[in-house]
């Protein structure tokens, strides 16, 4: 497999080469210091995959990411996580957080090979859910929970994800989790909780700790959040997401 990586930093250029260079079936890195000359490497010559940095000077990785050639499966890295809505809707393999480990590095060139095999699955997975799962930044805001029996502020950009159970909601921040009464609907009415997208009867999660959308039959998807945790996308919200 021949790879484009694209990233102005030449140190972080250099750390990705490396990791790669001990990923099996990798022929061949070719590198790129910026948007533009990828663009032009892209007209001249015929990758398989590339490797994105997002916040580059000229072209950056996000308007990259739209003039692609068709067929070239690619991968965004960055030390950002506010622009990883973004990158599933223009159809990325994966979005790889910096600084990543050998194995998450493993993980992404893996999704980036099965969007190699299957193009049409992996640019279903994340069409049209920019409309309603907006790019979000951290929040600042924070829940108060109750811990000990004291009452503990919680960033809600720490909480993952929040799903019903009978009367109460479970608040999920890794490795934590924290139970309050209150309802789903009446969570996610709150102000502090603009940032979170109801995705299933049962829960709801953290647009900015979504990591993964995987397509599943029956119209419905999986989501993969940072900690690691799958959670099921039932059909009726996934197409309300598609607007």
């Amino acid at each position: 497999m021949r790879l484009l990586l694209i990233d102005d930093e030449a140190p972080a250029r250099a750390k990705l080469r490396r990791l790669l260079q001990a990923q099996p079936g990798i022929t061949e890195l070719v590198e790129a210091a910026d948007g533009l000359s990828a663009l032009a490497l892209l007209q001249r010559e015929r990758f398989d995959g590339a490797f994105l940095d997002i916040e580059m000077p000229g072209l950056d990785g996000l308007s990259l990411a739209q003039q692609l050639p068709t067929g070239l499966a690619w991968v965004f890295c960055t030390a950002h996580q506010a622009h990883a809505l973004q990158a599933f809707d223009l159809g990325a393999a994966d979005y790889l957080l910096k600084p990543y480990t050998p194995e998450r590095l493993a993980a992404a060139l893996q999704r980036l090979r099965q969007q190699l095999l299957r193009p049409e699955a992996a640019a279903a997975a994340g069409a049209g859910l920019r409309s309603a799962l907006q790019q979000q930044q951290p929040i600042d805001a924070h829940w108060l929970v109750e811990q000990r029996g004291a009452l503990v502020k919680l960033p809600i950009s720490a909480i993952e994800w929040v799903a019903a159970a009978d009367n109460y909601i479970e608040l999920h921040a890794p490795p934590q989790h924290y139970l309050e009464r209150r309802s789903l609907a009446s969570f996610l009415a709150q102000p502090a909780a603009q940032g979170f997208v109801r995705v299933h009867r049962c829960h709801a999660v953290n647009a900015a700790h979504i990591q993964r959308i995987q397509p599943l039959p029956h119209g419905e998807a999986e989501l993969t959040l940072s900690s690691g945790q799958t959670l099921r996308v039932s059909r009726g919200y996934r197409e309300q997401l598609r607007g």
